[in-house]
């Protein structure tokens, strides 16, 4: 898609973003993906051997989802036959970003192997709403609002253990892919590493019970904490995601071109990595990402995906795509861009 900015093409990237993984990379509320003056939107898509998905986000009374004209229980089963990897200018804030941005992607990556998964950040976000909402209530007794909170306790400690194992899991399996694009887009002069450093104590091995007890525990020990800031501090929350070039934290001495090339490197590993584990390359978004590239990046961005990775690529000139590329791609105007838009 080629075309002068605020004509739509992020608007169409996100658009399937969201058919793919029921979440936006931009914004969290449903409300801010509707047209100011209308009630609802509507996603449609078809995919693969003709299979038809839907999502209709509203004002109000939430989403719908359907698959094949049929209306779904839980929007998660819409999840599977389009998965996609994003790739945009605000990733380039990853490495520098808050760690909610890491939490974030490290999310993505997961919900893309395991879509369960959004049903588990679903329940934790819920509890997280609940506890704060109990400090707040000050008609109960000190004793009701601690008995409310020992039920929350079992609850967000079971939720908290299931996410923090899938994160931990997800991040070990990026680790050897991402350290091998790192080694090859600085030419073998840097090392990465990649920490999970949970919100919660972690003893031992990955194992689900006796992590879900030490943050029972902690929950516990952390009420008088969180009754005077106002937030919980234990949970998958507070986890930080340490990216470390050859020893040090990228975020402090990394310099600009060393944290890009260390988020194309991370990018690179998720589309291989959900390639591997799920049997087939997802699609690969790109929204205006070569713009932010620097030649070399560019070409070994595009070399990257080569053939084998349907694209969807927003750009505002056809500078930096080769001949190949061009000759073998679907290319749309600003004419083209319009809301039932079909792309083959």
């Amino acid at each position: 898609m080629i075309g002068p900015n605020g004509i739509g093409k992020s608007n169409l990237l996100e658009a399937v973003e969201l058919l793919g993984s029921l979440r936006s990379h931009r914004c969290s509320n449903d409300r801010d993906l509707i047209q100011w003056d209308t009630p609802q939107a509507l996603i449609r898509a078809e995919v693969g051997d003709g299979d038809r998905l839907e999502l209709e986000l509203r004002r109000q009374g939430g989403r719908q989802a359907r698959r094949n004209g049929k209306l779904l229980d839980r929007q998660l089963d819409l999840i599977g036959p389009l998965r996609c990897i994003g790739f945009s200018a605000l990733d380039l804030d990853l490495v520098r970003g808050e760690p909610a941005l890491r939490r974030q992607w490290l999310d993505r990556v997961v919900l893309q192997l395991e879509p369960v998964y959004a049903d588990l950040m679903a329940r934790l976000n819920r509890l997280l709403r609940q506890r704060s909402q109990l400090w707040r209530q000050r008609q109960i007794s000190s004793a009701e609002r601690h008995a409310l909170l020992d039920a929350f306790d079992v609850q967000m400690a079971l939720v908290s253990t299931r996410i923090h194992r899938r994160r931990q899991r997800a991040l070990h399996r990026l680790e050897p892919i991402a350290q091998s694009w790192q080694t090859h887009l600085s030419g073998g002069t840097e090392a990465l590493e990649l920490h999970y450093k949970p919100g919660s104590r972690l003893d031992g091995e990955d194992a689900e019970e006796p992590w879900r007890l030490a943050i029972e525990e902690q929950l516990r020990e952390q009420r008088e904490e969180e009754e005077r800031l106002g937030s919980c501090r234990v949970g998958p929350h507070r986890d930080e995601i340490a990216l470390l070039l050859g020893g040090s934290p990228a975020r402090r001495f990394g310099s600009a071109g060393q944290q890009r090339s260390l988020v194309l490197g991370l990018k690179l590993a998720e589309l291989e990595l959900v390639t591997q584990l799920c049997g087939e390359p997802p699609m690969l978004l790109l929204d205006d990402v070569l713009a932010e590239l620097d030649p070399t990046r560019q070409q070994l961005l595009l070399e990257a995906v080569g053939e084998s990775h349907q694209c969807l690529v927003s750009a505002t000139h056809l500078e930096g795509f080769g001949g190949g590329w061009q000759q073998q791609a679907q290319i749309l105007g600003a004419r083209e861009l319009r809301p039932d838009l079909q792309i083959g």
